[in-house]
């Protein structure tokens, strides 16, 4: 059986993570609170706003802007940067 959490994006019981997704007090929290799916959903945001911004992940102010984009992404916080050039599809 899946270990389950209450989801702090979703505010309702859902599959946990597997493991904390980075050590520390902080990866502990978002083990706690934080389900599978919206963890999902945050890695392909994320890579987006990598991808959009060109951000160097290992430039401090790169790392301090994602860390602050996932607290308003599982905080369901209306300043969330949104994708800028990206469209849709077409069929």
């Amino acid at each position: 059986m899946s270990r389950q959490v209450f989801c702090r994006k979703y505010q309702k019981e859902m599959e946990g993570l597997d493991f904390a997704p980075f050590p520390g007090a902080k990866g502990q929290e978002l083990f706690d609170t934080v389900s599978k799916q919206a963890w999902q959903e945050w890695l392909k945001h994320q890579t987006t706003l990598i991808n959009e911004k060109r951000l160097n992940v290992f430039e401090p102010d790169a790392k301090k802007f994602l860390e602050e984009q996932r607290e308003k992404f599982f905080n369901n916080d209306e300043s969330l940067e949104k994708a800028e050039g990206l469209k849709p599809e077409e069929k």
